[in-house]
This record gives structure tokens, C-alpha cells and sequence, in this order.
């Protein structure tokens, strides 16, 4: 039976950029912003002028995390305390597994298509933006 496999699309990701880029001026903070496709590909990134060199990795990895978990980077922080189910997680793959807040799944019609990940700020900044990314392709796609 032949399958089809929605996925973000580089449209899709520059318009997400757009969004999330414009949320950062508004919080006043210059911000790396990632996306991935559903099999967790980078497709596009931005790092705004003045942006932590040190977020690069972090922004990437969230959005990959989000993709890989299916899950808030959030979520996977939670769960991953002493003593909570998921605890050590973030040494599984590789080591590669981000869980600070501030990566998002991103599902159209409950399929995932993609994540977005973003860092610079406080993990309530990076979510908003990522939030805002997100919802540049609203209703078509939700976090």
C-alpha cells in the first residue's frame, strides 16, 4: 500500500524563522532558531546577529530532540529529574539529546512533521520562541 510522508518544507521553515525571528526583536534578544524535518533533517537555521555562539548547538539539538521524542524539550526536561522515569536521558543517543525547553514537535492533522528548536534565553524566552516559530504555519500545522 503506498504511504505518504507530510513533512516540513524549506517554505515552511523560512516562514517559522520569520516568525520566531521577529518574536525574538520583540523580547529584545538575538536568538538561533532551528528546523527539522519529520525525519528529523535540518532544513533550515538562522543565528540573528549577536546571537550566543554557544546556543548553535543547543537550538539544533532541541529541535532534533523534539523530533526524535516526539515531545517537548520541556516534557523530557520533567521527566528526566532523579528519581523521574526518563532520568538520564539525555546521554542516550550519542549524548546528542538536548532536554532544556525550547524545542517543539510540530503535528499537522496529529502526524508530526517537524520540530523547531530555539536558544538564547531563559527557557520561558526560548519556548515562546519557538511557540512563535510554530504558529507561522498555523492552522495548517500545531506544536
Amino acid at each position: 500500500m503506498p504511504r505518504t510522508l507530510n513533512t516540513l518544507t524549506l517554505s515552511d521553515a523560512k516562514q517559522m524563522l520569520q516568525a520566531g525571528e521577529a518574536k525574538a526583536a520583540n523580547l529584545g534578544i538575538p536568538y538561533n532558531i532551528a528546523v527539522v524535518d519529520a525525519g528529523g533533517a535540518l532544513i533550515a537555521f538562522t543565528r540573528q546577529d549577536g546571537a550566543l555562539a554557544g546556543s548553535i548547538d543547543l537550538a539544533i539539538g532541541k529541535a532534533k530532540t523534539a523530533r526524535l521524542f516526539d515531545r517537548t524539550t520541556e516534557y523530557l526536561a520533567e521527566l528526566a529529574q532523579p528519581g523521574a522515569p526518563l532520568f538520564g536521558i539525555e546521554q542516550s543517543n550519542g549524548g546528542n539529546v538536548v532536554i532544556f525547553g525550547g524545542g517543539l514537535p510540530v503535528k499537522y492533522d496529529d502526524q508530526i512533521i517537524g520540530a523547531v528548536g530555539t536558544s538564547a534565553g531563559s527557557v520561558e524566552q526560548d519556548i515562546a520562541v519557538a511557540m512563535a516559530a510554530a504558529g507561522a504555519i498555523l492552522p495548517k500545522a500545531k506544536p
